[in-house]
């Protein structure tokens, strides 16, 4: 089952931070691990979350570049 790009953001909304609880939530409500969770949060973090969602969206981009940056780095080095 395909999870929408407003049911992510309403969940990312409620659950900004993460946490064990998070984690929870997030197997209830999507059936899914947090690790494939976030994988679909970054695959759906397009135009049609950043129109719907633009300060949310932003900052799911932030923390999508860090970690990019982060993992070059430890590749790197």
């Amino acid at each position: 089952a395909s999870i929408e790009v407003t049911e992510l953001l309403d969940f990312e909304e409620q659950w900004p931070r993460w946490s064990a609880r998070k984690d929870e939530a997030i197997r209830a409500r999507f059936g899914v691990t947090p690790a494939r969770y976030f994988q679909i949060l970054i695959e759906r973090s397009t135009r049609e979350a950043l129109e719907a969602r633009p300060m949310l969206a932003s900052r799911l981009r932030r923390c999508r570049e860090r970690a990019r940056a982060e993992q070059t780095r430890r590749h790197a080095g």
